[in-house]
Formats: structure tokens, C-alpha cells, sequence
């Protein structure tokens, strides 16, 4: 059984951050509002736009849908905001 090495970066762990803040910015919203989406207080939703602290995956699907985005784009597997799936 042959092992992938998979080499990561901090810039690779934290480009969801900045485009979580991207999104946000994108659709003249304050911290406060996502944050209120999420259940969570702005002080913890700003450490996510950070990168201080790992946003949970329940939260960032809810950010992609709310945005009409998919996890891809969020999470910076790809360059290309396509829509959130619909089932």
C-alpha cells in the first residue's frame, strides 16, 4: 500500500479564512450578522477570519450555502465559485 505525502503550509490551512472574510465583505455584512448565523459570539467569528481558530465544518457548510457557494471554493480547492449542490 503506497502513502500520499501531502505537504502543508500555513497559507494552504488558512486560505478558508480569507475567504470566509471574502464572502462576507462580498455581501456587505458585518461579523456580527455571520457570527449570529453561526451561534457563535463575533469575537470567536472574527478569530476564524484569522485563522486563530478553526471554524467547525458544520459551520463553514452552513457559510456555503448561505453564500451559494461550495465547500471547494471555501476551503481553497479550487479558484472557482460554482454553486452550492442542490439536491
Amino acid at each position: 500500500m503506497s502513502r500520499i505525502r501531502v505537504d502543508y503550509n500555513d497559507h494552504d490551512l488558512t486560505l478558508y479564512a480569507r475567504r470566509i472574510r471574502e464572502l462576507r465583505e462580498d455581501h456587505d455584512l458585518m461579523q456580527a450578522s455571520v457570527a449570529k448565523l453561526l451561534n457563535v459570539g463575533q469575537r470567536t467569528y472574527a478569530d476564524y477570519e484569522l485563522g486563530k481558530i478553526r471554524i467547525p465544518i458544520d459551520s463553514l457548510i452552513i457559510l456555503a450555502r448561505f453564500y451559494d457557494t461550495d465547500m471547494n471554493y471555501i476551503c481553497g480547492t479550487s479558484a472557482r465559485k460554482n454553486e452550492f449542490p442542490k439536491e
